[in-house]
């Protein structure tokens, strides 16, 4: 079996004459000066080849560092790709379920469920492109309502909800009348017919419950406001009418 190369046995073996100069006797002059020289060289030639080393490792150092960093990149835009509704940006139906599942975990949660009115009757006549811009303007319109409060979510093709954490009903309430409001009162810029309007269904629900029952309940009140005329907020067990 071939011996593992000796990297420095140059190094070594300069180093070793210099050593055998310094305890020898007798040595002539030239002698040490050749020593000395090789010593010199050597030194000279592994100092280069340190900094080679050196330069070529920051070089990786930087290389890994820029590869993490991308990597971190991906994984946080993989992470958004996978709880987010690629036409409007909002949560996705499985993100609304796990956020909401945590937010009664750790106490109360209010629930917004909107619909847009005759939505179907506006993919028919106008065609999807249109049908995908008159959710993107609604939701725009959503999220100026809001102004930062609740999380919306997109549950299905025309479909939301907005999750309301430590939010009482009468607040969710007024909060659903304003969004109605907002998305009602003016006609569409990508919509060549006025009026899009939304129904709304609203519900309340204690720490410790299913969201299950959160939606399931926000989604009655929500037919309840479908069956009356739409354009309109119904409460979930507040005197709702068939």
């Amino acid at each position: 079996m071939m011996a593992d190369a000796d990297l420095f046995e140059a190094e070594t073996a300069a180093l070793a004459t210099a050593c055998a100069a310094l305890t020898g006797d007798g040595m002539s002059a030239t002698g040490y000066r050749t020593a000395l020289e090789s010593l010199a060289q050597s030194y000279q030639r592994l100092l280069r080849e340190t900094r080679r080393l050196i330069a070529h490792s920051d070089r990786k150092e930087l290389e890994l560092n820029a590869l993490n960093a991308r990597l971190q990149q991906l994984s946080a835009e993989l992470d958004y790709k996978a709880k987010h509704d690629n036409l409007t940006g909002v949560l996705n139906r499985g993100a609304v379920f796990e956020r909401a599942e945590y937010c009664l975990a750790q106490g109360p949660l209010a629930l917004i469920v909107l619909d847009i009115d005759f939505f179907k009757r506006i993919n028919d006549e106008f065609g999807h492109p249109i049908g995908d811009s008159v959710i993107r303007e609604l939701v725009m319109r959503l999220k100026t309502s809001l102004a930062g409060r609740g999380e919306i979510g997109r549950v299905g093709g025309e479909e939301f909800t907005v999750l309301l954490p430590e939010t009482g009903l009468a607040q969710a309430a007024d909060m659903a009348e304003a969004a109605r409001l907002a998305i009602a009162g003016e006609i569409f810029a990508c919509f060549p017919r006025p009026h899009v309007t939304a129904s709304f269904g609203v519900s309340w629900t204690p720490c410790g419950c299913s969201f299950e029952e959160a939606y399931g309940n926000a989604d009655a009140a929500l037919y309840a406001a479908k069956r009356n005329g739409r354009n309109r907020v119904e409460l979930a067990g507040v005197a709702i009418q068939a």
